[in-house]
């Protein structure tokens, strides 16, 4: 059986006990409850009661310009950044979103980094870690089948069946599940309604689980979902359900963070995985919170690009939490650039080989997105540094252009980083770039004030986030904005669902769009959450699978019984 390059190098690796990884991060072996001897969830209770009274080290974000298909090593950077500052003698640990299972089968693929940034036992973690993801999809679908369950039995909520905002979930790529009809075969077999099902990193429950700080703000949490209204617009609850309490029980285990190792033994947390395109985009409270309190530098990510994961973590997360991260580093890549020049259109090995020829007009061209993302991040008031993820076919005068014009626009440090190929060794520079912003007293600030009309948050996000000139709304918007403000649901952040793969609602706009207009579809309250969702045109919460999909090549060697084709 033939290895790919991660597993090789995975393979050099002889992990250490997780009680030992766990240990030297400062928690005890009594705080930990094993999954095997190399994965462990630590107690949450841990944050309120040894270490409540524990001084914050500092909090480092690290986010990515607009994401394309040839990946920017967002994973890769925050695994390297990790190492470096523990090799550089500053106690670090990282906090990451745990992968889904529907990138892992379909192109995306893994989410554990790569080369010599991975964390590891990756075939444990990418293959839904401590039962997580099976928990929060079973809580979410409790609810829903409490919900349906209560329209069997005469719906006594009054609930119309069109403003029914609460899906089912699940956690594969499945088009042909976004819209169906369920409740068919006569009254025995449930009332009929038309609902669809999501992936389940795009569920308000995963969303919850991220966001809860402790067991009883998971509970309240919990009770708060609004799963529809009633036919006079009020809205019902999982607590008027009475289903709140069951679904808690279901979610109990899964709000203790996870911790695994760098393949350099540096500690790091999994926990949580809404996705940033359709929902919170981040890991959770618990890790990152635990993370600050156990060491000198916390270094967490934000999923896609900062106008999406990385805004969402400072008006959603930090407004939530009482997190306000030191540092945000971005990062970026020659190729990822060169995309954003629109020259590069082709698809398969023809891209590929165009986009290993040096281009520094497409570079510098490409430069308009890193340029639009960092006064994205400005607006924050936190100090930037710029990281430069380097490719073997990068050249140097490619490498000057970013450089150049990350000067330009007077980033708080400039790096380039090399984890991928050199682990920690590769990632000095950034470390210490990162340590000197560090340094820099932040202003931190929220992009809008949670008070403001709905309609006007939306229209502050998508114009200084995205560069629309216009905001548009659908009927079926205007109307689910009129339920939610009658409710009173609306003075919470707004969480804005949109594709990750252009600053505009179209994928193929690339670079940095300008004069278009950014169309509203839905508008849904997420009061447990916490926000309110907005989605924009064209994006959808339960992605397909490509044409030739990884699953294809994935197997199980009847031999050694081991996973082949995963990575």
């Amino acid at each position: 059986m033939s290895l790919s390059y991660n597993e090789r190098v995975a393979g050099e690796v002889k992990l250490k006990d997780i009680v030992d990884i766990a240990k030297g991060a400062g928690v005890s072996s009594k705080d930990l409850k094993l999954f095997g001897k190399y994965i462990a969830k630590v107690d949450a209770n841990l944050l309120d009661d040894k270490l409540k009274k524990r001084k914050d080290g500092q909090l480092i974000l690290v986010t990515s310009i607009t994401p394309t298909r040839m990946g920017e090593g967002k994973t890769v950077t925050t695994i390297g950044l990790s190492m470096a500052l523990n090799k550089l003698g500053k106690k670090s640990i990282s906090c990451i979103s745990q992968p889904s299972l529907g990138p892992t089968f379909s192109v995306k693929g893994v989410g554990t980094g790569g080369g010599y940034a991975q964390v590891l036992p990756a075939e444990d973690i990418n293959l839904d870690i401590a039962g997580d993801t099976y928990a929060v999809q079973n809580a979410q679908n409790l609810c829903a089948a409490a919900l349906d369950n209560s329209f069997f039995w005469g719906n006594s909520y009054k609930l119309q069946k069109e403003r029914i905002t609460w899906r089912r979930v699940s956690d594969v790529n499945d088009r042909a599940l976004r819209n169906m009809t369920i409740g068919g075969g006569g009254k025995l077999h449930g009332v009929s309604r038309k609902t669809g099902i999501d992936i389940t990193a795009a569920s308000e429950c995963m969303a919850i689980l991220a966001l809860s700080r402790n067991l009883k703000d998971m509970r309240a949490r919990l009770g708060k979902i609004v799963v529809g209204y009633s036919e006079d617009g009020k809205p019902v609850t999982a607590e008027n359900l009475k289903c709140a309490g069951a679904m808690a029980v279901l979610l109990k285990q899964a709000l203790n963070p996870n911790i695994v190792q760098t393949i350099e033994h540096t500690p790091c947390f999994i926990h949580g995985n809404p996705f940033a395109n359709v929902s919170l985009g981040s890991s959770s409270v618990i890790a990152d919170r635990m993370a600050i309190k156990l060491a000198d530098y916390a270094v967490t990510e934000a999923g896609f690009g900062a106008d999406l994961g990385a805004e969402k973590f400072f008006d959603i997360k930090c407004r939530q939490s009482g997190l306000k991260p030191d540092v945000v580093v971005i990062n970026c890549s020659v190729r990822g650039l060169k995309m954003h020049s629109g020259d590069f259109t082709k698809k398969g090995s023809s891209l590929w080989e165009q986009l290993k020829k040096e281009d520094l007009s497409a570079v510098d061209r490409g430069c308009s997105n890193l340029e639009k993302q960092i006064e994205n991040l400005k607006i924050f008031g936190v100090p930037i540094v710029v990281a430069i993820n380097y490719f073997e076919t990068d050249t140097k005068k490619e490498l000057k252009v970013i450089i150049k014009r990350a000067e330009a626009l007077e980033a708080d440090g400039i790096a380039v980083s090399e984890a991928y190929k050199m682990g920690s060794s590769g990632t000095m520079e950034l470390a210490r770039a990162v340590v000197a912003a560090s340094k820099i007293k932040p202003k931190f600030r929220y992009l809008y004030p949670v008070d403001m009309n709905l309609k006007n948050k939306i229209e502050r996000i998508s114009k200084s986030m995205y560069g629309a000139s216009e905001i548009r709304y659908s009927p079926d918007a205007l109307k689910d904005i009129e339920l939610i403000e009658k409710a009173k649901l609306d003075q919470k952040p707004v969480c804005m669902a949109k594709t990750s793969l252009s600053l505009s609602s179209n994928p193929k706009k690339k670079g940095r769009p300008r004069g278009f207009a950014l169309t509203v579809e839905s508008v849904e309250p997420a009061a447990g959450a916490g926000y309110v969702l907005v989605k924009a045109d064209g994006v959808d919460s339960m992605p397909g699978l490509s044409k030739t999909p990884r699953l294809n090549k994935i197997d199980i060697d009847l031999v050694t019984g081991k996973t082949k084709g995963l990575f």
